[in-house]
């Protein structure tokens, strides 16, 4: 039963821990494939803490929207609510920091593929909190992405399918057998990963980019994949591979992709010559 003295009252730490652990337990159950019921969790975490249903509702979707900026996958029914008590932040560093291994998960099988359409270029003010910011500086998505070479390995490969599946959709089970999966066979240097075909057989030069997060998740560009991509316009394409852990979705970019994207430069290189 809800404690009414906390009725409209903000939420103290304690109760922040609580409702974080619970979440990335069902978190990870429902990552792993595990049976659990939202309703019997709701119903523990409300006798423990003597919060209202709304509340707890309300504040594990609030949960969601931090792990979304995160590059994080959330759990499906609690859509994000971005209108956070700042608390929250402090409490989700505090289960990160013992417990980062959760942002490197990558799935021991993965659902069917959707192809669907970019996402929508954001303009005006950036009103995200501080407080966030300095969360996601923390838990970097696009580095950590970056390094997670088993995801970016495991992405490729989808691709790699989902190319063949597509050629021989097309009556191209010819072009289906050269489908190549040149980062692994030539290295990473080529300026994509996955060669394969359009319909008539001109070439598509395929960089791929795996995140489990959500189609917003930045992601880094190297220099030689931004070349190539000026290059040959007409043959590079960039697939977005998002949502991965859960329901792998791709939506993809072709050259310029300062028409959709904003480009920044994030690295310096320093040398002595």
């Amino acid at each position: 039963m809800a404690d009414e003295s906390k009725i409209g009252k903000i939420w103290q730490d304690d109760e922040l821990d609580a409702i974080v652990a619970d979440y990335f337990a069902m978190l990870q159950a429902e990552l792993s494939g595990q049976a659990y019921r939202k309703v019997a969790h709701s119903k523990a975490l409300m006798e423990k803490i003597g919060r209202t249903h709304r509340s707890v509702e309300f504040k594990h979707q609030n949960i969601s929207a931090v792990l979304d900026e995160l590059g994080m996958p959330w759990i499906a029914g609690y859509i994000p609510k971005r209108n956070y008590q700042n608390a929250i932040f402090g409490a989700i560093d505090r289960y990160l920091s013992r417990s980062a291994a959760l942002m490197e998960f990558v799935p021991a099988s993965r659902g069917a593929v959707t192809w669907v359409g970019p996402p929508e270029l954001r303009t005006g003010e950036d009103k995200t909190p501080e407080g966030l910011r300095r969360l996601v500086r923390q838990f970097d998505p696009v580095q950590r992405d970056f390094r997670n070479r088993a995801l970016g390995r495991a992405g490729e490969e989808l691709v790699v399918e989902f190319e063949r599946e597509r050629l021989l959709a097309l009556d191209r089970s010819d072009l289906a057998r050269e489908v190549r999966w040149v980062a692994v066979e030539e290295g990473d240097g080529a300026g994509y990963d996955v060669r394969s075909f359009d319909a008539v057989g001109r070439e598509r030069l395929i960089e791929v980019k795996t995140t489990n997060g959500s189609a917003r998740t930045p992601f880094y560009l190297s220099r030689n994949e931004g070349e190539l991509a000026k290059e040959r316009p007409a043959d590079w394409r960039l697939y977005r591979v998002h949502e991965f852990s859960r329901h792998p979705r791709i939506f993809e970019l072709a050259p310029p992709l300062e028409l959709n994207t904003k480009l920044r430069t994030e690295t310096w290189k320093v040398s002595f010559s």
